[in-house]
């Protein structure tokens, strides 16, 4: 029950607090795996429930997008209403989406659901990883926050062979189900063992109207991006949708300005430390959501791979981005991250462009497996980058935009190569999957262009 308060003095004290770690980070992994395990899935969807190429890449990119766009609001709600609250309600709503998600005969239905598992997730991430600095202090806060980060690069790869374990056995609905028993087990324990926080300052408010904007601006370019795939990049169509996003993310800038409560500090943004670490991790998850989706098409609707074989097809790409995540993270004080990054993009650039001049399974594999190795160290120069010079009371909302732009990056790649490919993916042309490649591995050269300009050379204590 909620009879022990969280106060500042016994932060870091209480008892049930490893337990409580655990039952979070196996939340949060739910969360993480919810992009990949359904990638997976994807083709076998298709061919149950009818759905078209634009249908299949909003089941990622509805996800991510309402993830990403309501995450720093559930993170304000949190500090408003008291994170146990915020968690539990976040976990029950993801809980029920996933149900309805498993459970969808439409392509309606199951993005519908797909939505509403982005709006408990929105709320369960933020509010969870609060209570984690809230129960811990000291080296064993930095202990539990080196756990939590771990979960990202390990729950994309557990993601790929769990979805295709599931989808190979029970059938692609339990990519849904299988969250349900495991979030009412957490939901019980948490509700259990967690307690309660102390009344948020009154006068705090939400900044809705600011979620909603950025939310919508980004909804828009992502279906600009996806229907270029048939109306043409070039089309009025596309043209029109990209302005009315540039025209949303304006009016957000103006109103975060006006807001007495903003959304977040767009001043952040442009220091340079912080605007390298959101780019670094847009591109970052750009490449790596991308080259998932675009593999798991290749190698179930063109090579006729099963969804397992194709879960570990993806396993040395798992292995490769972990491998380059560790050498990153051992190396950047003495190189640097300007030098790291530029290197980290290449090295993507040039794993995609063997598929993209040779499109063989053998070559796919190796390729994508050196790019993923680019993108494990872009991923560490992106954090370590933009969080490493904020000062202690700036630390949240940091690391809420890094995590904001990670969401948005896995929505924008699914789109941006499903477009690419669109031809292979609604039919049956080879073509489509090298047009595929060559646009992602070309983003990841003109990224390392970028990173050269925009990366410190060296961080300055």
């Amino acid at each position: 029950m909620d009879t022990e308060q969280i106060r500042p003095e016994q932060e870091g004290r209480h008892p049930a607090r490893w337990r409580i770690l655990a039952f979070l980070g196996i939340a949060q992994l739910m969360l993480i795996l919810d992009v990949t395990v359904v990638a997976i899935a994807l083709p076998h969807i298709d061919t149950d429930l009818g759905m078209s190429r634009q249908a299949l890449t909003w089941t990622v990119s509805a996800y991510t997008l309402a993830f990403g766009g309501l995450m720093l609001l559930g993170g304000r709600l949190a500090d408003l209403v008291g994170a146990k609250r915020v968690v539990i309600a976040g976990l029950a709503v993801f809980t029920a989406a996933s149900l309805l998600s498993g459970l969808a005969d439409s392509s309606a239905m199951l993005l519908g659901g797909r939505v509403a598992q982005g709006i408990g997730a929105a709320l369960l991430s933020p509010a969870a990883l609060s209570l984690v600095v809230r129960l811990f202090e000291g080296d064993e806060r930095n202990k539990a926050l080196g756990v939590w980060s771990a979960l990202g690069g390990g729950g994309a790869a557990l993601g790929l062979l769990l979805g295709g374990v599931l989808t190979a056995g029970p059938g692609w609905p339990w990519v849904f189900f299988v969250n349900v028993p495991i979030g009412l087990v957490i939901l019980v324990a948490l509700a259990a063992m967690v307690p309660a926080q102390t009344a948020a300052p009154t006068g705090a408010r939400l900044d809705v109207l600011g979620a909603l904007l950025v939310t919508a601006s980004s909804g828009a370019l992502i279906y600009a991006l996806i229907n270029a795939g048939d109306a043409g990049w070039l089309s009025p169509a596309t043209g029109w949708l990209v302005l009315a996003a540039v025209a949303g993310y304006l009016l957000f800038g103006l109103w975060q300005r006006k807001s007495a409560a903003p959304l977040m500090d767009l001043a952040l943004l442009f220091r340079r430390p912080v605007a390298t670490g959101t780019f670094l991790i847009l591109m970052a998850t750009v490449l790596m959501i991308a080259v998932f989706f675009l593999g798991t098409f290749y190698f179930q609707h063109a090579l006729g791979y099963g969804a397992l074989r194709t879960g570990l097809q993806f396993l040395p790409v798992a292995l490769a981005t972990m491998l380059g995540a560790n050498l990153t993270g051992r190396t950047i004080a003495k190189l640097g991250s300007r030098t790291l990054a530029v290197a980290g993009l290449l090295v993507a650039a040039a794993g995609l462009a063997v598929p993209a001049l040779w499109l063989d399974p053998v070559a796919a594999t190796i390729g994508v497996a050196v790019a993923g190795a680019g993108t494990g160290a872009l991923y560490v120069v992106a954090s370590a980058t933009a969080l490493g010079q904020v000062a202690p009371h700036e630390a949240g909302i940091a690391s809420g935009l890094v995590s904001t732009f990670h969401e948005f990056g896995a929505s924008f790649g699914v789109a941006i190569v499903s477009s690419a490919a669109a031809a292979a993916i609604a039919g049956d042309s080879l073509r489509g999957f090298t047009n595929g490649f060559i646009v992602i591995a070309v983003a990841a050269a003109v990224g390392a262009v970028i990173a050269v300009f925009l990366t410190p050379r060296r961080e300055r204590g």
